[in-house]
């Protein structure tokens, strides 16, 4: 506990506040509080996550199993083999990166705004709003269609299990849908929860995420049946890594290339810590390990898997084009007894389920800081605690209403509900890299590194995570084929998917929304240290609270005054 108020230029951390402003609190503070206050919100939040279970919330949203499913067309059917062990290995390197610099941001600014907070505060001045908002509509895109998504492919797979026990089966786009719908609600009845049953829920899902992965990599190279097939166990290397597979009418490199979209999508799960950070203990230096923790495991498992598929897949074509229309179960099918298949994908079908409740956790606790700052109509709806949970019920329902609404996109066909797909990594990539961008080439020493930090890495690392975000946008929204054999149905939607939401914000923030929105709104009181420890009271704007762009006149002048006389 402290023993008085501390200014902010006495915590780790970057803030909206001024350095010499005083939170005021009418109760004594936990560490986590004052670095909290100290960013210029009041505590919320009760703070049962700890790194473990930080981790497994992250590490379920990561969903490493079902997202490798999910994505396989991707990553196999693009370049084959060589894409899926060189892709992988090379991108998550590069992952890595982004990563580690995410984590450091984290470290300084450990708020429930997570990316949105970190890109209002670094932004040069003037345009930190801008950034803010950019920022924050990018990184909601990619939360609120997390969920409904991966729980589509989750009802796709359950239905693909019954149509494989029943070949004269057949599902139909309603049934999809209800599945989709029912399971979407189960989530949001979970993440309605209070947090440390929320919490103990997702540690039991990441363990069993984690076990589940390790059974795969070991029951499909062991219980291959390719030599009953007059095969030989496994693949010859020099065809794993040297075989490029024609999936694409673009060269083999750009091939490789956009086999990155899917470790790029399966990736962009590890931010969950950030937003969580509010309800961690020891959350400046939890919350980042558990990001680099997530990432770094993830990649590992990750690249085992890959080796484990590309090294006994028979026939490409026939895992792409499957009737069953999901790869991952035609492939098991293809390599494996059926029984043993359908035990695999079973256990898919559990990890999908829980990496479904960790996308709605973290998209809730995303939606509710925004909220917090009056970015949505009815945010003082959405904002609002349970006063019984201690949770963002709200938001949870509304992000909950809004992926229904989105799976209608089932009854358009497959070109359109794989929209909701391709936002994903698009979204989450922009949204991680504009606060590193701004921090590596703007801010200088305007930032302070919190306890867990990159020291004289920070910057040469910073720049490849950009780098590679740079290189990795236009690769998303390449289509497979070019020319005559384009056609509506062979399209990458993704940047008329992501493009269109991004315009209709960027309109209304030329119409009205920079009148208004100031970017992160500080809703804790405090006060201007003056000279020797003097304390000039700060006023409250009237809603109450204040933004970063309300500091009274008189602070205003007495530092003017002060600054002059340091000059």
């Amino acid at each position: 506990m402290s023993g008085r108020k501390k200014s902010v230029a006495e915590k780790q951390v970057t803030s909206v506040l001024t350095g010499n402003e005083v939170p005021i609190y009418d109760r004594e503070l936990t560490a986590d509080e004052e670095v909290l206050a100290a960013l210029g919100y009041k505590p919320e939040f009760k703070r049962e996550f700890t790194l473990w279970t930080s981790f497994c919330v992250s590490f379920a949203v990561l969903g490493l199993l079902p997202s490798f499913a999910s994505t396989l067309y991707y990553g196999m059917g693009y370049a084959g083999t060589p894409g899926m062990v060189w892709g992988w290995l090379i991108a998550i390197i590069f992952i890595q990166c982004v990563a580690m610099s995410m984590a450091e941001l984290c470290s300084s600014m450990p708020t429930s705004g997570g990316l949105y907070y970190a890109a209002a505060v670094l932004a040069p001045p003037g345009y930190g709003p801008l950034a803010a908002w950019i920022t924050g509509w990018s990184n909601w895109l990619a939360q609120v269609t997390a969920a409904p998504s991966v729980d589509y492919a989750l009802s796709a797979m359950i239905l693909a299990a019954a149509s494989i026990t029943n070949p004269s089966y057949v599902p139909q786009p309603y049934q999809v849908f209800l599945l989709t719908t029912l399971i979407m609600l189960i989530h949001g009845c979970i993440s309605s929860m209070p947090t440390k049953w929320i919490a103990n829920f997702n540690s039991v899902g990441s363990t069993f995420n984690i076990i589940a992965l390790i059974i795969v990599i070991i029951v499909i190279p062991a219980g291959t049946n390719r030599q009953d097939q007059g095969l030989s166990r496994f693949t010859p290397s020099s065809e794993v890594w040297g075989t490029i597979y024609d999936g694409t009418e673009f060269p083999a490199g750009v091939a490789v290339l956009m086999s990155f979209i899917s470790v790029t999508w399966t990736m962009s799960g590890y931010d969950a810590p950030f937003h969580l950070s509010e309800e961690c203990s020891n959350a400046n230096i939890a919350s980042p390990r558990a990001i680099v923790l997530t990432s770094a495991s993830g990649g590992l498992f990750g690249w085992f898997l890959q080796l484990v598929v590309a090294y006994t897949v028979i026939d490409i074509p026939s895992v792409i084009e499957s009737d069953l229309g999901q790869p991952w179960a035609a492939y098991l099918l293809q390599v494996m007894p059926e029984k043993t298949a359908l035990a695999i994908l079973a256990l898919t079908i559990m990890c999908a389920f829980s990496m479904g409740q960790g996308c709605m956790v973290a998209a809730s606790r995303v939606t509710f800081a925004y909220a917090r700052d009056g970015c949505f109509p009815c945010s003082w709806w959405i904002k609002r605690v349970n006063r019984h949970t201690q949770t963002p019920v709200n938001a949870v329902w509304f992000n909950t209403v809004i992926g229904i609404c989105l799976t209608l996109l089932i009854f358009g066909g497959p070109v359109a509900i794989g929209a909701i797909f391709s936002i994903g990594a698009l979204a989450a990539f922009v949204a991680f890299t504009i606060p590193i961008f701004i921090r590596v080439f703007f801010v200088g020493n305007r930032f302070r590194p919190g306890p867990w930090n990159l020291g004289k890495a920070s910057i040469p690392i910073g720049c490849m995570a950009c780098a590679f975000v740079a290189l990795m946008v236009p690769i998303m929204c390449l289509p497979s084929v070019v020319g005559s054999d384009l056609d509506p149905s062979l399209m990458n939607w993704t940047a008329l998917v992501y493009g269109f939401p991004m315009l209709c914000a960027m309109i209304w923030w030329v119409v009205d929304a920079h009148k208004w929105f100031k970017g992160p709104k500080v809703n804790i009181e405090h006060e201007m240290l003056g000279r020797q420890g003097n304390v000039i009271e700060g006023k409250a704007d009237e809603s109450g609270g204040s933004s970063s762009n309300s500091i009274t006149r008189e602070a205003r002048v007495f530092d003017d005054k002060k600054a002059a006389e340091l000059a």
